[in-house]
């Protein structure tokens, strides 16, 4: 219960701020970003794909804040996904019967829009971590470090601007969008056939949208690696979907792929990885929670992360098995 109130608490900061910020933030009207913006029309992909790397590169609030300034996202993976893709109904069956389609969540938020879902595309993208933030958790064992708290906490609030930055560009530009996490219908629930899970999952998007495939952690591998974070929007705009180049969904973990590493298993300090039983949630949790009071002593309150299966390990920067 306090992870879900936490989580509610997050949502609520993210959306309150994000207005602010984003007015704030010298270079970026939205006005003149989405104004008759032919490109969008000629080209959609390129354009959506142009809006989130300039934002990550030029936005000052792509920072965890420390008194070096150090960024905390390098240059994004951009993928895209049909609405009317199949594997988003697979998505009930194998995250739980209440994760969203796209069509589901446009319409909780556009309930008077008409829409089919052949309409609807998924935009998803990847944020790689610096190597200076990989490189500080690389060396610690029990507690995270602190370059990764800030990036888990200020990062991760750049990325809920950047998802309203975009969704706000869209809908300005004639294409209505929404931020599925930040909608006020999302939520976790716990009857999935893997326990606690949420009605949208960015991974899930990502992985829809031929950015990467699961690790024996549930973690994202991508061509960047897993010391990574997603993000999502769904839009009313017919973008050409990203070819998935792999058919099976552990295709990129060495693991599963070729029977050897496992090393996230041994880098969990929660006990929450195992060859033989995979991911368990609730001992992840756990450990999540336990960084709450070292982030504290850090100055950071609020703050936590953990981080250790995402790094020291081969696929922490790469796909580890077209490597």
């Amino acid at each position: 219960m306090v992870l879900l109130n936490r989580r509610r608490f997050l949502k609520a900061s993210a959306q309150s701020a994000t207005a602010a910020s984003l007015a704030g933030i010298p270079g970026f009207r939205l006005s003149e970003a989405a104004s008759a913006d032919d490109a969008l029309e000629s080209n959609p992909a390129a354009r959506i794909e142009s809006w989130i790397k300039d934002y990550t590169a030029t936005s000052p609030r792509n920072s965890i804040r420390n008194s070096e300034n150090e960024k905390a996202w390098e240059e994004p993976l951009v993928g895209f996904s049909g609405g009317d893709d199949p594997i988003f109904k697979q998505y009930k069956e194998y995250v739980g019967p209440f994760h969203w389609t796209p069509l589901e969540i446009f319409q909780l938020n556009y309930p008077n829009q008409s829409v089919k879902e052949e309409e609807l595309t998924v935009i998803s993208w990847i944020l790689p971590h610096t190597e200076a933030i990989k490189a500080d958790l690389r060396k610690r064992t029990k507690e995270p470090s602190e370059k990764w708290i800030r990036a888990r906490l200020y990062g991760e609030q750049f990325n809920e601007e950047l998802r309203k930055y975009l969704a706000d560009n869209l809908t300005q530009a004639g294409h209505p969008a929404v931020v599925p996490i930040l909608s006020q219908h999302f939520k976790m629930e716990s009857g999935g056939p893997y326990g606690m899970a949420s009605t949208w999952s960015e991974r899930h998007a990502a992985y829809a949208s031929g950015l990467g495939t699961f690790g024996l952690c549930d973690g994202l591998i991508t061509a960047k690696g897993k010391a990574i974070r997603c993000g999502s929007v769904v839009a009313k705009i017919k973008v050409p979907a990203t070819p998935r180049p792999y058919k099976d969904h552990h295709a990129y973990c060495l693991y599963y792929a070729k029977g050897v590493c496992g090393m996230c298993a041994e880098r969990c300090a929660g006990n929450a990885v195992s060859k033989e039983n995979a991911h368990d949630k609730n001992a992840c949790m756990r450990q999540c929670m336990t960084t709450m009071r070292y982030a504290t002593e850090l100055g950071l309150e609020g703050g936590y992360g953990c981080g250790f299966c995402q790094t020291g390990v081969p696929c922490e920067s790469q796909n580890p098995v077209q490597a």
